[in-house]
């Protein structure tokens, strides 16, 4: 008989090693599916993961790709360490990037340096009132949130389709469901280098996602609400015995969570699109999971995992143009990628131990 024993603590050590043992397992089997698919697993591997490398502007576009991962992933450890479980960031992203984009539209002959932060205010402001829904729900119907912000996810990619097919669709389009061009103030300039110039599609939110991580570690190591976050996950009945609110954790956590969304949302359209389309986003939301565990929600560690997730995407799509690898392969990797550190985790909380029948 197997039983899963908890262990009295789990060191530093442990927790980076168990991150490690997953991304290796999940190269190692990467290699036999490829094998098995009749690729050269070698050869595949470069690309899925030194070709993104392979020259400077590529790591440009490899910061860019891990910039709204990042972000999201911030704003999902505040849910994950409360035992809080927000699945639909991706619905929060595309009602950040509509409000956003919306603001714009609104002033198109504007030039003024504050149309950029009200963008950003405003993303924050719609991410966190729809995670906001599923928080009432919660905290005071006891609905489930992993299946109400999933089903936001879908109403908020319907209700973009309605508007850039509808009320914001720009006249000149020819029929594509496009809006008009964001005005220049409403756009993230591309970040040039001192001594090496512009690297890729780099631009300056890429830095606004370095900046947010020492200010969210702060926020969850060094602050009240930080401390009651993590007791409230860890203990929930010593965090209500020492008068923390549930439902005021619950908002909290839920609308942190949807601002930060909600701004990746406006910072990936603005940055990089300029205007708003059917799909702004690429699943995101949902590879931003995987960044916050493979990160172990911790925030400082957001910056290596979201490196890490962009390098597989860049070289999914490296090795699609290459070899011909369906791009179903790189969801498959991430897939494999979480399986792997939900198991690592595990092992990590317990110990197992064998016994046989008396």
């Amino acid at each position: 008989m197997i039983r899963l024993i908890p262990r009295d603590r789990v060191s530093t050590g442990q927790v980076v090693l168990s991150s490690v043992v997953a991304v290796a397992a999940t190269v190692v089997t990467g290699a036999l599916i490829f094998a098995l698919l009749g690729y050269q697993p070698g050869e595949a591997l470069y690309h899925f993961f030194i070709s993104p490398f392979g020259r400077v502007d590529r790591v440009g576009d490899l910061l860019v790709k891990a910039c709204p991962l990042i972000i999201i992933s911030l704003g999902l450890i505040f849910c994950y360490r409360a035992n809080a479980w927000n699945i639909g960031a991706e619905g929060q992203f595309i009602l950040g990037a509509m409000a956003a984009g919306w603001l714009a539209l609104s002033f198109p002959d504007t030039t003024s340096p504050l149309l950029l932060p009200a963008m950003m205010l405003t993303a924050m402001l719609a991410g966190a009132v729809w995670a906001g829904i599923a928080a009432a729900l919660r905290a005071h119907f006891n609905a489930n949130e992993i299946l109400v912000t999933l089903m936001l996810t879908y109403i908020a990619s319907l209700l973009l389709d309605f508007v850039v097919r509808g009320p914001l669709r720009d006249p000149k389009s020819f029929g594509f469901p496009l809006t008009k061009m964001y005005p220049d103030a409403g756009l993230i300039d591309r970040m040039p280098l001192p001594f090496i110039g512009q690297i890729g599609q780099l631009h300056s939110g890429v830095l606004l996602a370095l900046v947010l991580v020492p200010v969210i570690w702060f926020v969850l190591q060094r602050s009240l609400p930080g401390y009651q976050i993590t007791v409230a996950g860890l203990a929930p009945r010593a965090a209500r015995f020492a008068g923390f609110s549930d439902r005021l954790i619950i908002y909290g956590v839920l609308a942190a969570s949807g601002a930060m969304a909600g701004l990746a949302g406006m910072v990936e359209v603005s940055a990089n699109i300029g205007q708003l389309q059917p799909n702004v986003s690429f699943g995101y939301g949902f590879t931003a999971i995987i960044v916050a565990f493979l990160a172990r929600l911790n925030p400082v560690a957001t910056i290596l995992a979201g490196l890490v997730i962009a390098m597989a995407e860049l070289g999914g799509d490296n090795a699609q143009i290459a070899l011909g690898i369906p791009k179903v392969v790189s969801g498959l990797f991430k897939g494999i990628l979480l399986f792997y550190l939900l198991a690592s985790a595990t092992l990590q909380q317990y110990r197992i131990e064998w016994k046989g029948r008396a």
